[in-house]
């Protein structure tokens, strides 16, 4: 763990990390593990008083040398701690936030769950069903001073949009009923046909009319992750599917044209700061691993429309195709970062300092358009090496690597 001096060093020079564009960094990262087993809540050392921290000044070249060469364009008032629930494998998530300067705490349930050894201290939570979940949240944010809470996968979200008012900390999610709808593929149709935007026609099974025009897609209700969804060319296969499939499902329209993927962040009274689409080269598993961000003023209106239509705050992902009329369909809304994060933090979305800048209780202003495009991203695989520390812990192995002569 990383010593309390050089954390308060590393802190008390945030302000000039935050006002630095992050330069491209594609960390290996993938689907969270959902299938972990319980853990006891683990204790981590107290953090510096702010007192303390306050006390120890940055060296005087180091404030002149940010001053002399980084002009603000996030405001950047003393960072906040975050805390990262269901942190799974999002290893680039958790490093985006620290290289903005934040103090990382990762949580989750599995003790192999490789971001939590990412962040600058990680603790061990019960599973998110658990009744005792959102206390031990709370004893973490009041005992280290936690200013934000950041959900990195759809498990928790209807959990936490409901105790914001129990934790003492910044939750970026919107309201508890918009959570509902979009975790929720039917409700989410309803959702968009009742605010005029685009969705796919989308009937439930026993709705499905005679004439339908195939091919359709049966879909999980609650599904995610490209789980639960099988493409039905003829009656046939559509009436096997739905007798296949374990889980409730819906029966949608297949979309005609070029799929697109929208990032974007919104802030507390939902004015969207930035959205950035990208192309869907490749996908595996519903994990985005090879995509292209590209300039098309077109997306970056749908991508603020529907975020300030739905009143989204935070990070969201917009799935959509733009169909051979021209129209655009949106067929699910994330409330979270994307699985492709790296691409629109190489591109300049900021999105790390952004959610920082509103725990500090500042109100960025929108910068629509402003990221760079014609950047690709290719993912590979990356492991960590783990070994047995102290009382049962694992700690990160640094293998030394031998000596050629």
């Amino acid at each position: 763990m990383e010593r309390s001096g050089d954390r308060e060093r590393r802190r008390s020079s945030a302000p000039h990390e935050c006002e630095r564009r992050i330069e491209a960094a594609v960390q290996p990262a993938g689907e969270n593990d959902d299938d972990v087993g319980v853990c006891g809540c683990g204790r981590l050392p107290r953090r510096p008083r702010e007192e303390d921290e306050a006390s120890r000044n940055p060296e005087p070249d180091e404030r002149q040398q940010g001053a002399a060469h980084h002009e603000p364009t996030v405001p950047s008032r003393a960072v906040s701690g975050v805390l990262f629930t269901c942190a799974g494998q999002r290893v680039d998530i958790v490093t985006a936030f620290r290289r903005a300067g934040a103090w990382t705490l990762a949580t989750d349930v599995n003790q192999l769950a490789p971001a939590l050894y990412h962040a600058d201290a990680h603790a061990f939570v019960p599973r998110v069903d658990d009744p005792t979940y959102v206390d031990a949240l709370q004893s973490l944010v009041l005992e280290h001073e936690v200013g934000l809470i950041v959900p990195l996968t759809d498990l928790d979200h209807g959990v936490l949009a409901r105790a914001t008012d129990r934790l003492a900390a910044l939750v970026l999610l919107p309201a508890p009923e918009v959570v509902d709808a979009l975790a929720d593929k039917w409700l989410a149709h309803a959702l968009f046909v009742d605010n005029g935007i685009g969705s796919p026609p989308t009937w439930l099974p026993e709705d499905v009319p005679a004439d339908v025009e195939f091919p359709v897609l049966v879909k999980a209700r609650r599904g995610f992750g490209s789980r639960g969804i099988y493409r039905c060319n003829d009656r046939r296969e559509l009436e096997f599917f739905l007798d296949y499939a374990t889980e409730t499902s819906i029966v949608q329209s297949c979309c005609r044209g070029e799929e697109f993927s929208i990032d974007l962040f919104c802030d507390l009274d939902s004015r969207c700061l930035n959205a950035v689409p990208r192309t869907m080269i490749e996908s595996k598993g519903g994990e985005s691993i090879k995509g292209m961000t590209i300039a098309d003023d077109e997306l970056v209106e749908v991508g603020r429309h529907v975020s300030e239509t739905l009143r989204l705050v935070g990070p969201a992902n917009v799935q959509c195709f733009r169909e051979p009329d021209g129209t655009h369909v949106v067929t699910d809304i994330n409330p979270r970062f994307g699985g492709a994060f790296p691409l629109p933090t190489a591109a300049g979305s900021r999105f790390p300092e952004l959610a920082l800048a509103l725990a500090a209780g500042e109100r960025p202003e929108p910068r629509l358009g402003d990221y760079r495009s014609g950047l690709y991203m290719t993912r590979f695989f990356g492991e960590l090496v783990l070994t047995a520390g102290p009382n049962g812990t694992l700690e990160p192995f640094a293998q030394e690597l031998p000596q050629h002569s």
